[in-house]
């Protein structure tokens, strides 16, 4: 006797129109068409159906900044938006530049990690870039090109290096390029000033010429248009530089400093132009305490929340036809995946069963009812539409403000597993 398949989603309509059941066997997709005799069966009916989204930029802190986020509630906060991938960056308490820290930081979040994740190597210039291939490490970067939160900027001279070392392993090397001039810090626009567009298109501009290696090149969080024409490589842009500009906050208020900065409204605007140029969208999710928000805008921290947010706020914008489903779909799933060497979610057959039902409905966003322990939102008050169902790997992990611990995966890269 034929095996029971374990789930029918029935009633997709998927991105051409056409409307399926989706069959899910061993947490992949096994059919697409009339559905298949199984065990449970999911009526999507009203629902815009999408493939868990990979967001290929998070801090999920953790350690001695436990108190901004842990994996746990970074987790929960991203089924909650439908993210059923993250790719944690290194500069975390120490750094992920060792084997051994990568190790610790992949451990930890086998533990307490709800939805499947990957984690990225650090990059200095003592990094040992074939043993932490070969430990697990998906990407190499975020690579600062200019200093952060966490992150100290490394030189032409190193970048160069990198490339070439990063380029023999057949790895990704993602970059965070800024330039940064020194003015007084002190509201949203002096930042601005400080981190400009300007300066941020001409450290795109160094980081191609320093590529002699022709190295795989990601620039991550690109946040103006002259900026995305001047990349040579693939090109990532978060919700926050889409949505909100400094107009956003009161022009002191640190809950609105980030790097790059947020932009004039105009070029915001100008952003939006470039969309089918931008290969992925990504939250950079930076929590930071309210308190550490609320000190002077000088010392606080750069970063806000947002990998819960994403998905809801693009898919209100699909919604009211402003973007296309396959578009939303391409920069949120299956471009990162494919970067990545991450097994695609999708509607395909043999695609990973990642998949978030989105009701037709939009509501307001409202920090109080996220996820994230940092507690705030800078989306406050945004129109959204959250996915009421997530399904991980063919199991119900997420329904109406309920989460279930399903079956989440480390997604390591090519090095671990082709010494294993």
């Amino acid at each position: 006797m034929e095996k029971r398949t374990e789930l029918v989603l029935k009633n997709v309509i998927l991105p051409d129109g056409r409307v399926a059941d989706i069959t899910i066997q061993d947490g992949l997709v096994r059919h697409v068409g009339a559905g298949l005799a199984c065990d449970e069966v999911i009526d999507c009916a009203g629902y815009l159906v999408l493939p868990g989204a990979v967001d290929m930029h998070v801090h999920m802190r953790g350690g001695v900044q436990s108190a901004k986020e842990d994996w746990q509630t970074g987790s929960r906060s991203a089924l909650a938006g439908g993210v059923t991938v993250v790719v944690d960056q290194p500069n975390t308490i120490p750094p992920i530049t060792s084997p051994r820290a990568l190790f610790h930081r992949v451990e930890d979040a086998k533990k307490h990690s709800l939805c499947h994740f990957a984690i990225n190597s650090g990059v200095d210039a003592q990094t040992s870039f074939e043993p932490m291939w070969q430990a697990g490490a998906l990407a190499f970067g975020e690579i600062f090109f200019a200093p952060s939160s966490y992150g100290e900027a490394i030189s032409e001279a190193v970048l160069r290096q990198a490339f070439k070392r990063i380029a023999a392993l057949g790895a990704v090397a993602t970059i965070h390029a800024e330039t940064i001039v020194p003015v007084p810090d002190q509201d949203l626009m002096s930042h601005d000033q400080a981190r400009s567009w300007e300066g941020e298109a001409e450290a795109v501009s160094t980081v191609n010429r320093c590529n002699k290696s022709r190295c795989r090149v990601h620039f991550c969080h690109l946040s103006s248009s002259a900026s995305i024409a001047a990349a040579s490589g693939s090109v990532e842009v978060t919700p926050h530089h889409l949505f909100l500009s400094q107009d956003s906050f009161d022009p002191s208020s640190a809950f609105g400093k980030v790097n790059p900065p947020l932009r004039t409204e105009s070029q915001r605007r100008e952003l939006w132009k470039k969309w089918n140029r931008i290969d992925v969208i990504a939250s950079d999710h930076a929590p930071h305490t309210v308190d550490e928000k609320r000190t002077a805008f000088i010392d606080a921290p750069a970063g806000m929340p947002g990998v819960e947010t994403m998905m809801p706020l693009l898919a209100a914008k699909v919604l009211k036809r402003e973007i296309s489903v396959a578009s939303l779909i391409e920069k949120t799933s299956s471009t990162p995946a494919n970067l990545l060497s991450i097994q695609k979610a999708g509607f395909d057959v043999g695609n990973r069963a990642d998949f978030a039902l989105y009701p037709k409905v939009q509501t307001q966003i409202t920090g109080d009812n996220l996820h994230s322990k940092c507690g705030w939102t800078p989306y406050e008050g945004h129109r959204a539409v959250f996915p009421s169902r997530v399904i991980l790997g063919g199991e119900q992990v997420y329904f109406e403000g309920e989460f279930t611990k399903g079956s989440p995966e480390w997604f390591p890269g090519g090095g671990y597993r082709t010494t294993r």
